[in-house]
């Protein structure tokens, strides 16, 4: 099912002709569509070690070309800092064959795609996330700033879509409960200076093997930040006790935890409703976040409208 009104349309035959014609060296390899729950890029794996990423939405191809040049140059950033392995970029291709935007090649981690509750109470996967994230704001950010607008920059930046979403999220979710509890979360103030993050530590972003954290993708996103940005994993991926020892390994303040916590909710309201039909896992995950988000008690207490358990009933 379509995700977006701009998707890109790519069969599998097409994505083969383009990798095989643009790449010669490759027309041995086994090619194979990978299904995921992600959103932006059709991913086709060649041979054992590669992956080719397709952009699903729409843009002008010199927009994604330049996108393809940003995107490059934050993932060597985060291989550079990352404590664990990151995919690296090996090439890029060109539109063709009624394709028409320019895409890329990288390397093939193994690793079992992680989820929201897979490892939920797991300590030595919440160690591993505390030493992901403390490694990331880290790094030096070379002077730079947030330089965009929406998640990771100011919270009431967020104010129009978080209208949409909870418009569009009638019948799915506990509306006016969640409006009151984004009224508190928008007016937090600033929690410190920017630092290097990954920007989007949701569970398909980080492979997995046992318990251990063993690689993170979409690097891409990889730039200074508000500190708050990437404490979204502790709310994406594990239970209360295991976000205690996330949160005392990372030394947060409650300022930045709370504001962690908005981000995961800005987030988290996105993708119950936009992918409610077309991409399941991503709407379970909004669900699943929004669940802890309501049922922390912490939360509760600084913020009231949080109390009281999460309905799960379809009309609530």
């Amino acid at each position: 099912m379509v995700m977006h009104d701009d998707q890109l349309f790519l069969d599998d035959e097409t994505a083969c002709r383009l990798i095989v014609q643009q790449f010669p060296n490759w027309r041995h390899k086994q090619i194979r569509r990978i299904r995921t729950d992600g959103t932006v890029n059709a991913i086709y794996r060649i041979g054992t070690d590669l992956t080719a990423r397709f952009p699903l939405r729409s843009t002008r191809p010199a927009a994604m070309r330049a996108e393809l040049a940003r995107e490059a140059s934050a993932m060597r950033g985060l291989t550079a800092c990352c404590p664990f392995p990151t995919p690296v970029r090996v090439a890029e291709g060109a539109p063709g064959h009624g394709y028409p935007l320019p895409w890329s090649v990288q390397t093939w981690l193994p690793g079992r795609v992680a989820t929201p509750g897979g490892l939920a109470n797991s300590s030595a996967f919440a160690h591993d996330l505390a030493d992901l994230v403390h490694a990331l704001r880290t790094a030096d950010s070379e002077g730079r700033h947030f330089a965009g607008t929406g998640r990771g920059g100011n919270l009431r930046d967020s104010d129009d879509w978080m209208d949409t979403c909870f418009r569009e999220s009638g019948g799915l979710l506990p509306v006016d409960r969640l409006r009151a509890i984004w009224a508190e979360f928008r007016i937090l103030p600033p929690a410190g200076a920017d630092v290097m993050t990954h920007g989007d530590l949701i569970p398909g972003n980080l492979l997995v093997d046992g318990e251990r954290l063993v690689g993170v993708l979409d690097g891409g996103g990889f730039a200074p930040a508000d500190p708050s940005l990437d404490l979204v994993a502790g709310w994406h991926l594990l239970d209360a006790e295991c976000r205690v020892w996330f949160r005392r390994e990372l030394a947060c303040s409650d300022l930045e935890w709370r504001r962690g916590a908005a981000w995961a909710f800005q987030q988290a309201m996105g993708l119950v409703w936009y992918y409610q039909r077309s991409n399941p896992g991503m709407s379970t995950l909004g669900k699943c976040t929004l669940t802890r988000i309501l049922d922390d008690r912490e939360l509760s207490e600084s913020l009231p409208a949080a109390s009281g358990a999460f309905p799960h009933r379809s009309d609530a």
